[in-house]
């Protein structure tokens, strides 16, 4: 039996409340290489011209990746294929040793690590942390046995991340301007500059917010997913 391949992915602390909320279930990623401005990418074309290669005639439809028109120049998505699984690297807290009890059910077991997404800024919870002195380790550190969210690859693409649709924009976990009144007190928290009434246009601002380049345009990989229930490690 083919084990499972499993990839870290790192997700800032509101794009993990989108997924637990169940409102994020794809995300865009930059490919690190970029094809000629006129290029033209799409999974069916890498694998016709993978199968016609010589040594990779063995090659089929189950590799995923990009291939652009000089027919030499493809790459396989650093992300995985469906099935594959991406664990989610998130910041965090190890509270070993630290003697202070984290308990998010109140009938439910003590836990060793606890999670930024989870202490909204300026909460009792994060004034609770600053008076104990906790303070959060970047997730690029957090190690898979701290891992609370695993994803299962369902489908992956390639193509202009300005050509998202309204419908991959919702998917995408943006939130509109209209609803900042169900976050109560908590919307400053989340980042009102990146709200718009139009999904597409809330994305440009959460893609820019964070440093992305959206007049570039550049190929992204498109990356769908849906959530599964980590296994112990």
């Amino acid at each position: 039996m083919t084990a499972i391949k499993e990839r870290p992915i790192l997700f800032s602390a509101p794009m993990v409340r989108a997924i637990l909320e169940g409102r994020k279930t794809v995300t865009r990623r930059v490919m690190k290489s970029q094809p000629d401005v006129d290029a033209t990418i799409t999974a069916e074309s890498y694998n016709v011209a993978v199968t016609n290669r010589q040594g990779y005639q063995e090659a089929g439809p189950e590799i995923f990746g990009a291939w652009w028109r000089d027919g030499e120049a493809g790459c396989k998505c650093p992300f995985g294929q469906p099935g594959d699984r991406l664990w989610v690297r998130e910041t965090f807290i190890d509270l070993r040793g630290t003697g202070v009890e984290h308990r998010p059910d109140p009938d439910g077991p003590l836990q060793r690590y606890a999670y930024a997404a989870d202490c909204r800024p300026g909460s009792h919870s994060d004034e609770a942390r600053k008076d104990f002195g906790l303070k959060y380790k970047p997730s690029i550190h957090m190690p898979r046995a701290a891992c609370r969210i695993l994803l299962e690859i369902t489908d992956v693409r390639v193509e202009r991340l300005q050509d998202i649709s309204e419908e991959q924009a919702k998917a995408e976990g943006v939130r509109l301007y209209t609803d900042h009144a169900e976050l109560g007190d908590w919307w400053h928290a989340e980042g009102i500059e990146t709200y718009s009434a139009d999904p597409r246009k809330s994305f440009e601002l959460l893609w820019s917010s964070v440093g992305g380049n959206w007049n570039a345009n550049p190929w992204v990989w498109v990356v769908e997913f849906k959530r599964v229930t980590p296994l112990p490690q």
